[in-house]
């Protein structure tokens, strides 16, 4: 499954998933964008959010911006 998720990292709502469409999600985060800290936490979230381990969650696109192409694998 291929998820368009819109990171609002060093958030204070954060750790949240919010589904804003079918396959959209946007995630607050409270780790910085610095060293791929916030990727880290995003695939950490993202597999207790889905009940998957962190191996079959992958960045397909973006891992450098806010929007990202996340691909899961169950």
């Amino acid at each position: 499954m291929i998820y368009t998720v819109t990171v609002k990292p060093h958030s204070k709502k954060g750790p949240l998933v919010c589904s804003t469409g079918d396959n959209e999600l946007t995630v607050f985060l409270r780790e910085k964008p610095i060293k791929g800290e916030a990727n880290q936490a995003l695939i950490k979230l993202l597999a207790h959010h889905f009940g998957v381990s962190k191996t079959s969650i992958s960045i397909k696109t973006g891992a450098r911006g806010h929007k990202k192409l996340i691909e899961i694998a169950k």
